[in-house]
């Protein structure tokens, strides 16, 4: 039996689906904020979300970009929008599929059965802990000790990436695609200078890595506490 977490701010459409979802056979969360929405996932991880964009407080496209700093969750986008640039923000951020308003149930069933066919929720722990300092992959937070460090976007999508694979060689190429854009092929210096600053953030010594290790010429990799 699968988990659907429905995030919408309109209770209407909330029962709605939750009816509809239940009737089918599924199990249902519902959220009617960003953030309760990536509580929710993060405390019992679902096998589908189902999307509004235009929510209180963080938006629905801050939503999937913090859901896919852990998880590659199905996320289906429900929304009134309809400009081509509402659709490409959701999709780049990650999301699967988008559904506008008005839809019919059964449209909508047949996609989320496709999603969940395609797709699964495995992945690693939205927390990853090391004896120097914690990373919270769904809210976006570093902390080392009690205190919370500030990590910009770039550091962020290095350390995703890296955390996503311990124990793994990175290569080069791969995190500037990830990170940066397919068109980043040659420029190392980026990661040279951001790794460092991620070591100077994060490592108990960063002039001696114990986590974010270099592989000369090949790439990176982080070793977890065993």
């Amino acid at each position: 039996m699968s988990t659907v977490l429905v995030v919408d701010d309109e209770p209407r459409i909330r029962k709605a689906l939750q009816v509809n979802l239940v009737a089918r056979g599924y199990t249902v969360s519902l959220a009617a904020t960003g953030e309760e929405a990536l509580r929710s996932a993060r405390e019992e991880p679902p096998d589908l979300v189902l999307l509004d964009l235009g929510l209180p407080g963080i938006s629905g496209v801050d939503v999937i970009e913090g859901l896919r700093g852990w998880t590659e969750v199905p996320i289906i986008v429900l929304s009134v929008r309809e400009q081509e640039s509402d659709k490409v923000a959701a999709l780049d951020a990650g999301a699967d599929d988008y559904v506008t308003k008005p839809f019919g149930m059964d449209e909508l069933m047949a996609r989320l059965r496709a999603a969940l066919r395609r797709g699964g929720a495995d992945g690693p722990d939205p927390v990853v802990r090391t004896g120097h300092f914690e990373l919270d992959l769904g809210a976006k937070r570093a902390t080392v000790g009690d205190e919370e460090i500030r990590l910009t976007p770039i550091e962020w999508g290095l350390a995703e990436q890296l955390v996503r694979h311990p124990g793994r060689l990175v290569a080069q190429r791969t995190l500037l695609h990830e990170v940066w854009g397919p068109q980043y092929d040659r420029e190392t210096n980026y990661l040279r200078v951001h790794i460092a600053n991620l070591r100077r953030k994060l490592e108990p010594e960063p002039s001696r890595p114990r986590y974010f290790i270099t592989e000369p010429g090949m790439g990176y990799r982080f070793e977890p506490d065993h």
